[in-house]
């Protein structure tokens, strides 16, 4: 009887110790916040912290980057690593992108934002009267932020935009104590990739599933418009770019532009090109290839054909041009001139894709008012 109370006591301690060894793997493995189509993050939750991984903050990125969103008063593993630690939920902000904006808007956080460079490219409403109030600070250009009004707002956290590694107003400001973290929506490649970047601020503001919810909608409703523009009887042609020192410059095939123009259920004339940044033609090549191509959109800086043909009488001679096709996202601008396209499009890809069926096949959303695409004046 002694032998067999000494094996269940050994059993029952061995148990213990198992039950104990699976409940930390458990914490400790977290659960991964499902992301379909953003290349550039990750988020995964844990008992009282989250973790984001960034490893493309701007284009061919060697550096990643660990994000610890830690929540007040919890506790975090003390052999944790990390670049940068947050306490959230955030309550002040500073971000360094317009493509920030709509973010915080549809998460109805934009009060949270203290600070901007160069507030005069932020063209939404809402947050133009928060910046005609005084409540968000003028911080000067993102390449050269002005560190000691950045520092008087003390925020939570600065949302880094960079186009490479070298930012010497971010390692300024991380050395006051001030977390930057890289936001890198611009980076990804389709349309609901950049879109996805929404349930980024969604971690920082214990939003994740109001982030999740507003994704999910874009994606169905630009699903149920790519679905709808395949129903077209025809594919017309289609060129985009403009002029600028003698080259044309125009997306690659493989841009997130063009792929908006294929989900369109359009030809784009050079979807077999591929690159980062935009493809530079000489005029010569671009009319011979391009002259009878029947639309031509993301036409640069023109809003009239009267600019259009000071700059060159040459671009007479397009059959867009000629049937006054020519559409452009440079006449839909905020008060103070900042352009709603370069804000508001990437986290609105629906609208994007919507306002470009409505102008390749007009037939099949009629009555449509396009948001972001105008024909010149």
């Amino acid at each position: 009887m002694k032998k067999i109370l000494f094996l269940l006591f050994i059993f029952v301690i061995f148990s213990c110790r198992e039950e104990k060894k699976a409940n930390t793997q458990k914490l400790t493995e977290g659960s991964q916040v499902r992301i379909e189509h953003a290349k550039g993050f990750s988020i995964t939750n844990f008992n009282g912290y989250s973790i984001i991984k960034v490893n493309s903050a701007w284009p061919d990125a060697k550096d990643h980057f660990t994000y610890l969103l830690k929540k007040q008063g919890s506790e975090i593993p003390p052999d944790l690593s990390y670049d940068q630690l947050v306490e959230v939920p955030v309550e002040k902000i500073v971000v360094t992108s317009t493509t920030h904006i709509p973010a915080l808007e549809a998460l109805e956080v934009e009060n949270s934002l203290k600070g901007f460079p160069g507030l005069n490219y932020i063209s939404s409403e809402k947050t133009r009267k928060l910046i005609n109030s005084g409540r968000i600070s003028e911080l000067g250009q993102n390449e050269n932020i002005n560190t000691e009004v950045l520092i008087d707002l003390s925020p939570d956290v600065v949302i880094g935009f960079a186009i490479n590694s070298s930012n010497k107003s971010f390692e300024t400001i991380q050395k006051t104590g001030i977390p930057v973290i890289y936001n890198g929506d611009w980076t990804e490649r389709t349309p609901l990739g950049k879109a996805e970047w929404i349930k980024f601020f969604g971690a920082l503001y214990g939003k994740e599933k109001k982030a999740e919810a507003i994704f999910n909608e874009i994606q169905e409703e630009y699903l149920a418009a790519k679905k709808l523009a395949k129903t077209a009887a025809n594919a017309p042609e289609v060129i985009s770019g403009s002029m600028y020192n003698d080259n044309w410059y125009m997306p690659y095939g493989n841009s997130w532009q063009a792929q908006f123009i294929e989900d369109a259920n359009a030809n784009y004339l050079y979807s077999d090109t591929s690159g980062d940044g935009s493809l530079s033609l000489a005029f010569e090549s671009v009319l011979e290839k391009a002259e009878e191509a029947d639309y031509w959109v993301s036409s640069g800086q023109f809003t009239s054909y009267e600019q259009l043909f000071n700059e060159s009488e040459h671009y007479k001679r397009f059959k867009a041009v000629q049937e006054n096709n020519v559409y452009s996202v440079s006449l839909t601008q905020g008060e103070t001139g900042g352009i709603l396209f370069y804000e508001l499009g990437p986290q609105r890809p629906d609208l994007i894709l919507k306002d470009l069926i409505s102008i390749f096949h007009p037939e099949l959303l009629k009555d449509y008012e396009p948001v972001f695409y105008k024909p010149l004046d």
